[in-house]
């Protein structure tokens, strides 16, 4: 069958349009959707995980600002400045030698953290451990072994606060392994490795630093599924109480001396001086008269001593309202 010249044209034209559609759907379609992406750097956590991994230090921060403030007894701001993920290399780039670094055992996961204390608050911190108004050092030197002692107290401390601050999501034993000066000997993960670096600014008294930690990734992935808001809110109302539930607890466990006092007298320093075993010392108490119990040095019962069985004993008889005892 022989086409005219008006039929080849057409058939061209179809042709070269079905060709060109393809080519510009995707480029004009694609726009708008590339996005920068270094392959030698790839992103393992989430939006949603790293924002998770910023509620959790948010928190963490708060802890260790509490424990700070009770132990140096100075004005303590902390506060997490950033949540990054990026290689094991660059992080060790950005640690300055000498360094603190507590290589950290968080069992049962595997692997490694490093938890680092920069040196313009690690210093300060040990001149208040031995004493001082919290000076820091002119020129920067490594730890000595006795300040190695001492900064473990501190990461003692560090640690509990950070298993408390993960409980919600998962619970872990923090193990201080070392300290470690030179960052080329804190090789926990290889230099390519993706880890997850959470800083937190810290203000000590008229001193600045930082508190950095280092999760790897090989130690996070065990915990990956557990790493969103929904499992965070979750835990936080299962598990963590009410504040004034917490501070209820808190001074339930603490500890105060208890004292009871049968009366009281005068003596001369003579007599006093003079004074053996067998005397009697006559009170201004009957001894019909109830004794006072005081809690912290202050008087809130009233009541009889005895014995049950073998042991001294106190049987209240009244408790006192505020100011009831003048």
């Amino acid at each position: 069958m022989q086409m005219s010249q008006v039929e080849i044209d057409a058939m061209i034209n179809s042709l070269l349009k079905a060709e060109k559609a393809p080519s510009e759907s995707p480029s004009r379609e694609g726009r708008g959707r590339v996005r920068v992406y270094d392959f030698r750097r790839p992103d393992k956590f989430s939006k949603d995980q790293m924002r998770t991994l910023q509620m959790v230090h948010d928190n963490y921060a708060r802890l260790i600002t509490t424990f700070f403030s009770a132990n140096f007894r100075t004005m303590v701001q902390i506060a997490v400045s950033s949540v990054d993920q990026l290689t094991y290399e660059q992080y060790l780039r950005g640690v300055a030698a000498p360094a603190v670094l507590g290589i950290v055992e968080l069992e049962p996961l595997p692997g490694n953290a490093i938890l680092e204390l920069t040196n313009s608050i690690a210093f300060p911190i040990i001149d208040r451990l031995f004493g001082g108004p919290g000076l820091s050092l002119v020129a920067v030197r490594p730890l000595t072994e006795i300040e190695q002692t001492a900064m473990e107290r501190v990461y003692s401390g560090l640690l509990s606060n950070l298993e408390e601050a993960w409980r919600n999501l998962f619970e872990f034993r923090a193990r201080l392994q070392m300290i470690e000066v030179n960052p080329l000997f804190a090789q926990i993960v290889p230099p390519s490795e993706i880890v997850v670096v959470i800083s937190m600014d810290v203000k000590l008294g008229e001193h600045r630093g930082a508190i950095n930690l280092c999760l790897p990734y090989l130690l996070l992935e065990p915990l990956i599924p557990k790493l969103s808001a929904h499992q965070w809110f979750a835990g936080n109302r299962q598990q963590l109480l009410p504040e004034r539930q917490q501070l209820e607890k808190n001074l339930a466990e603490t500890g105060v001396d208890l004292v009871v006092r049968l009366g009281s007298t005068s003596l001369t320093i003579r007599d006093f001086l003079g004074l053996e075993v067998g005397d009697v010392v006559e009170l201004d108490t009957s001894i019909t008269s109830p004794v006072e119990l005081l809690v912290g040095g202050k008087v809130k019962f009233l009541g009889r001593v005895g014995r049950v069985g073998r042991r001294l004993a106190f049987r209240t008889e009244k408790v006192l309202s505020e100011g009831e005892e003048e």
